[in-house]
């Protein structure tokens, strides 16, 4: 089995401290991260994915917005330049130490945030990445 994750959620991980929109979106994060890192791998989708879902139903779910696709777009494009590698909708890979690594250097470089560029979270990325990611639940096994 894989988790399906879209390209901008990857940037999102990369700082997740167990904080979210409700509790239900924050215990459904806590357990995709905990699949993840558990080795199961990382499915690229377009458009809601298994981090969305609780939120699906909420009146206003941005879930499905354009600026939500935008990020995406942007996110991927970013993310393959870290990796050297092309990534496409559908593939899957695992998000192992090697990886997360390479994708938290550049984030903290400030080099694959544009996708975050007027994001509500990303003051609080911002510190975490300056913080060495200390706490952050995404620590999958070598």
């Amino acid at each position: 089995m894989s988790v399906s994750i879209r390209p901008h959620h990857l940037l999102c991980m990369l700082t997740y401290l167990g904080k979210g929109y409700t509790p239900a979106f924050v215990d459904n994060y806590s357990a995709i991260v905990q699949r993840l890192n558990d080795g199961e791998p990382v499915e690229l989708v377009d458009g809601p994915d298994d981090l969305c879902q609780p939120m699906l139903s909420e009146p206003g779910c941005h879930c499905r917005n354009e600026s939500v696709r935008h990020r995406d777009r942007t996110a991927v494009a970013d993310i393959a330049q870290a990796l050297g590698r092309q990534l496409e909708s559908g593939k899957s890979f695992v998000l192992d130490r090697q990886v997360l690594s390479l994708l938290r250097e550049a984030f903290a470089m400030g080099t694959i945030r544009k996708a975050c560029e007027g994001c509500e979270w990303q003051i609080l990325c911002s510190k975490i990445a300056r913080n060495d990611f200390r706490g952050c639940h995404l620590a999958p096994p070598d």
